[in-house]
């Protein structure tokens, strides 16, 4: 399959159909988080756009990560596409709608749902971790945005886990691994963090080719091997310095698909202590690097 298919193909979302059909049955025995599991780990994930729906591969991955864990009790997202300070929760009742932030797609990406369970406990325990640091904002009509209803729809595709969508409020390195701290005892309730976003997400300098055939553009292959290298050695500072690495600033011409990753390694048990790469491959050039931490 073509990028060029995975962007307009012939029908939308075929490979998401036949997943459902073929694959997502086979999740149906899942086992459910026990507190003998342990801690969930926390993740960091390209989340793609609509084109995730038509692409196999990509799903086979997310779907085999989420079959690997537990099912969660709960999860936890915080996403590129929601900026915003203060600290702001998603509305946490049953069925809370999606935001379909995305443009130039088939109708039918903008028909998808994703109903998920109530999730007012687990809003009431990232208030609770929260509050003497920061000021937390229940979004009373905020619905899920595409960094977390679209790979969750893989990942979880019968919506059968409570989700709930945490706020970006900066983009400093600092705040965001104490944020992701102060989250850290929820992994311990069987709680999935998720952060979302795609390690290169230089959209306007891609090239036709990077689109059409996935070749990988110096800067983006560039700034994966610096990020590669600094997970693997635990180095969270040379991490935060990402406005030097390699690659920059065509990697992320604006920060905000690579900063959640922050909140992911602030919530592991020790920061220092290298992710499990999990998806290190390409789509249209820009880097799926993938990875959990426990």
């Amino acid at each position: 399959m073509t990028t060029a298919n995975i962007i307009h193909p012939p029908v939308a979302a075929a490979a998401f159909d036949a997943f459902l059909r073929h694959t997502a049955p086979l999740g149906a025995d899942q086992t459910h988080w026990r507190p003998e599991d342990g801690p969930m780990p926390a993740l960091y994930l390209g989340h793609g756009a609509p084109p995730l729906f038509n692409d196999s591969l990509w799903m086979s991955q997310l779907f085999a990560w989420a079959q690997s864990l537990p099912k969660p009790t709960a999860i936890l997202v915080v996403s590129a596409h929601w900026e915003s300070a203060p600290l702001a929760i998603s509305a946490p009742a049953a069925g809370t709608p999606l935001v379909y932030d995305f443009g130039g797609f088939d109708q039918r990406y903008f028909q998808m749902t994703y109903p998920t369970p109530d999730a007012t406990s687990l809003a009431t325990q990232v208030t609770s971790l929260l509050s003497g640091t920061e000021s937390v904002h229940t979004h009373p009509r905020r619905g899920l945005d595409h960094g977390a209803w679209v790979p969750l729809k893989v990942m979880y595709p019968y919506g059968d886990v409570p989700v709930l969508q945490l706020s970006l409020p900066t983009h400093d390195p600092d705040r965001l691994l104490a944020i992701g701290n102060r989250l850290r005892p929820l992994r311990e309730q069987g709680v999935l963090i998720i952060g979302s976003g795609y390690l290169t997400h230089g959209l306007p300098f891609l090239s036709r080719t990077n689109f059409e055939q996935n070749t990988v553009p110096g800067w983006s292959a560039d700034f994966d091997d610096w990020a590669m290298e600094a997970l693997a050695a635990g180095a969270v500072d040379a991490l935060a310095d990402f406005h030097r690495a390699p690659g920059m600033p065509y990697a992320h011409p604006t920060v905000e698909h690579f900063t959640p990753i922050f909140v992911t390694l602030g919530a592991a048990t020790d920061p220092l202590v290298p992710p499990i790469t999990v998806i290190d491959d390409f789509q249209m050039g820009l880097a799926k690097r993938s990875f959990q931490v426990n």
